[in-house]
């Protein structure tokens, strides 16, 4: 999957916590969100030094940002776990610092099970 198929699938898959999402799906994702992030906050940043505003701007279009990514980013997820044959609700595990966030990344990082499981038949990647 590329970049702007992923990007475009998790848009699209809005809200869409079952189903199966590949690592390229979710790893650009996440790139994409990255990227998404940074050149508001530098347009922002811009926009607001040059308009007198500081970084009050920048602040207000990264919670923008931020908040319009958060549940297409939570669903991805949930997908990618459902793509490793775990349940979505291993995600709450993002509230446990490291320990919590290595869990997630190591199964994050595990490649898609094979065939069909219980969440549905393997993504075509």
């Amino acid at each position: 999957m590329t970049f702007q198929e992923s990007v475009s699938t998790c848009l699209t898959k809005y809200a869409e916590f079952t189903g199966r999402a590949p690592r390229s799906e979710y790893w650009w994702f996440v790139v994409g969100q990255f990227l998404i992030g940074f050149v508001v906050g530098f347009v922002a940043g811009l926009l607001g030094h040059i308009l007198g505003m500081g970084g009050t701007l920048a602040n207000i279009a990264n919670i923008v940002v931020t908040l319009g990514l958060i549940i297409p980013g939570i669903a991805v997820a949930i997908r990618r776990l459902h793509d490793t044959g775990r349940s979505g609700w291993w995600y709450l595990l993002v509230f446990i610092p490291i320990i919590g966030w290595l869990a997630l990344l190591f199964w994050f990082v595990q490649p898609s099970d094979e065939g069909s499981n219980e969440y549905g038949e393997a993504p075509v990647h």
